[in-house]
């Protein structure tokens, strides 16, 4: 069992993952990354507002991968 450490990065700076979560595999890591972004995702601010979130995967020894929402947008005008 490996444990991954999962920050939370978004426009005002670095959440660190103190205690992590440990799996067998780093696709179980991957799975849990993603959903801990769409409950971040639910969370976050109208439209207007949105801003890019990320979760920083990392083990003891390294960074091992980021699952990451970016927002854009083309607004028009009517």
């Amino acid at each position: 069992m490996t444990r991954y450490y999962f920050d939370i990065r978004d426009n005002t700076g670095l959440y660190p993952d103190e205690e992590g979560l440990e799996f067998g595999t780093q696709q179980e890591a991957e799975a849990e990354a993603a959903q801990a972004l769409a409950d971040l995702v639910r969370d976050l601010a109208p439209l207007d507002e949105r801003q890019d979130v990320a979760v920083e995967v990392r083990t003891d020894i390294e960074r091992v991968f980021k699952a990451a929402l970016i927002f854009t947008s083309n607004k028009t005008t009517e």
